[in-house]
């Protein structure tokens, strides 16, 4: 299946050992697909996806995946404006498949 866009999110992993806490950042990336949402561990299908928003606040911002299970962000740290309007035009056309 074919990716038709993706966005690099960031998630803080804390690491705990014996005397010392560490928090490290790791990469990871958003993947939108014809028929669903990826991220390394959750998969959303396209049409539990209500709508998508972000915000930033310095350098780094939030982007909100609305479903029906809830609202689950994600940090990022470049703008997901090409993501979310992929993501639109792809429920848009599902939703209104004569609007073309």
């Amino acid at each position: 299946m074919q990716i038709i866009a993706q966005q690099p999110y960031v998630k803080i992993v804390r690491q705990v050992r014996s005397l010392e806490q560490k928090d490290v950042e790791e990469q990871r990336y958003l993947y939108l697909y014809p028929d669903k949402i990826v991220t390394k561990y959750r998969e959303f299908p396209i049409e539990n996806v209500l709508d998508m928003s972000y915000r930033f606040s310095g350098d780094r911002g939030l982007l909100y995946l609305h479903t029906l299970q809830g609202v689950y962000s994600y940090i990022i740290k470049s703008s997901p404006q090409s993501f979310v309007e992929a993501f639109k035009a792809r429920t848009e056309s599902t939703i209104y498949p004569d609007k073309r």
